[in-house]
């Protein structure tokens, strides 16, 4: 039971392995980077999508698969994007994306800038039905809206973020949380936790 609420390798789960198992060290010379904080996740997964990053995935000699999702290609209609990764399954249509990283499925409409973000994406395609009944209801559609900012911030996955939003830490915060937990600021990182949603004209 006590195991349970270990959750930090270096911290506690190797110590405590130490001491009840037989555990063995081995030479690891290759990259490797702590991400058990806000920053160091943001800036490591950032990373990725610079021209020469420090873990590469088109490495020829140890190159990275994905698992299998069959998911279509992406569709990109009239973008900007600069050092930016791109996943499977996107619907971009007349945004800019610069140092970010668009996960699976994500859906980003028209005059929408990403910058220095990490997207997840979503589990799931909304049918054009239920993006009817969200306009009907006046409820953002899984993704992001149009006429929107999103600067140095991690969208967690199905986040709904309406049109004339701007996550962009106007008051240059380290930390701050909606009541609601709609969303949070750590380490002066905006976070979209997964499912959230905001309506449309919020400023952060």
């Amino acid at each position: 039971d006590e195991d349970k609420e270990r959750f930090d390798f270096g911290g506690e789960i190797i110590p405590s392995a130490i001491k009840k198992l037989n555990v063995q060290a081995h030479l690891f010379k290759d990259y490797w980077e702590d991400i058990g904080t806000i920053r160091s996740f943001y800036q490591a997964n950032l990373d990725l999508a610079s021209p020469l990053p420090k873990f590469d995935f088109f490495n020829t000699e140890a190159p990275i698969y994905t698992r299998s999702r069959y998911l279509p290609p992406s569709k990109v209609h009239a973008c900007d994007i600069d050092n930016s990764m791109i996943s499977e399954g996107c619907i971009l249509n007349g945004m800019y994306a610069r140092n970010s990283i668009i996960g699976l499925r994500s859906r980003i409409d028209e005059n929408t800038t990403i910058e220095n973000s990490i997207v997840m994406g979503a589990d799931i395609f909304e049918s054009f039905e239920e993006i009817k009944q969200n306009v009907s209801r006046g409820k953002p559609h899984i993704g992001i809206g149009q006429n929107s900012v999103v600067r140095r911030a991690i969208i967690d996955k199905n986040a709904r973020i309406g049109s004339n939003v701007r996550l962009i830490n106007q008051h240059n915060v380290e930390t701050a949380e909606a009541e609601n937990g709609c969303w949070f600021i750590r380490e002066g990182i905006i976070i979209v936790p997964k499912t959230a949603m905001i309506p449309d004209g919020t400023v952060i």
